[in-house]
């Protein structure tokens, strides 16, 4: 049996699926379809998820790492290796396992990086040789943020996310607060007082209008601690460039953005200890395609 590691890494270090931040997120429209028109901008962060993979020869797919009150039948990780595996006709199979620190349903992107991690490495290891087009496609099948972490840059997004544009962001330390409390994304976009009628902006406005997080007044009123922890960040600590603390997706994580990591570690040290948190670098690459791209 073949893993990973023996292609390229060193050890027994495990593959990266980063996190994400929404830097601003705006509706600008409902389709046909029900699901709505964003314009956002996702940015990578030097903080994420680890996994590992084994090869089978047999086409068993086996997490070793079942999270809590999840069918394994069910995590984006084993639905994205039996799509890649029933998409290339693979006979192989693989044991996977997932070392998580991105905090769940928190805005983060944690499942759908791990799906788009889990799709990459096994078309690697099982020889499939999809291309990274290929790879985002199948992903969007799986969840509209996948392709995003497939394509593997910081990125405007447009359409339901899936349309990408590589962007440079300034360089940014992010203070990554993610209070206790679980938001319902479903019930946040169905909610009859969030906006839907952003004007459309262009990728030079991004860098030189106000932006918002339309998500965010209604998650402010559904779950109070959110609005505590923006508050916090808000209003007695200063450092950070504009627009200061925001909800990133639907939450329930905030983050403050600083260009300094000195200021960005003096807030950390304030911070409430049963308020659970990380701090992390804006990044331009995943460094999933960074290892999968060696050249």
């Amino acid at each position: 049996m073949n893993t990973v590691e023996q292609r390229g890494s060193k050890g027994n270090e495990g593959w990266p699926a980063p996190a994400k931040l929404n830097l601003f997120l705006h509706i600008t429209g409902r389709r046909d379809d029900g699901y709505h028109s964003l314009q956002t901008v996702f940015q990578l962060l030097d903080f994420g998820d680890e996994i590992f993979f084994e090869e089978r020869n047999s086409a068993a797919i086996e997490l070793l790492s079942p999270l809590p009150g999840v069918n394994p039948e069910n995590d984006l990780v084993v639905r994205a290796a039996r799509l890649l595996q029933r998409e290339a006709g693979s006979r192989f199979g693989a044991q996977i396992r997932v070392k998580k620190r991105i905090p769940m349903g928190a805005g983060l992107g944690g499942g759908s990086s791990d799906a788009a991690t889990t799709l990459c490495v096994l078309n690697q290891l099982w020889d499939t040789r999809f291309t990274f087009d290929d790879l985002s496609e199948l992903g969007s099948r799986l969840g509209a943020d996948v392709p995003v972490f497939v394509h593997g840059q910081t990125a405007w997004g447009e359409g339901v996310g899936e349309v990408l544009t590589p962007i440079e962001p300034t360089d940014a330390w992010y203070v990554v607060i993610t209070p206790p409390v679980s938001v319902s994304t479903g019930e946040i976009f169905s909610a009859k007082e969030l906006t839907r009628d952003c004007q459309p902006i262009t990728i030079p406005d991004f860098f030189s209008v106000p932006v918002v997080n339309v998500c965010e007044p209604v998650v402010r009123k559904k779950y109070s601690l959110v609005g505590d922890v923006l508050d916090w960040l808000n209003a007695g600590h200063r450092g950070m460039f504009a627009p200061g603390a925001r909800l990133t997706g639907t939450g329930s994580s905030v983050f403050a953005a600083f260009s300094e990591l000195t200021a960005a570690k003096r807030v950390c040290s304030q911070i409430p200890k049963d308020w659970p948190f990380f701090l992390a670098k804006g990044i331009s690459q995943s460094p999933l395609r960074e290892r999968l791209e060696p050249n």
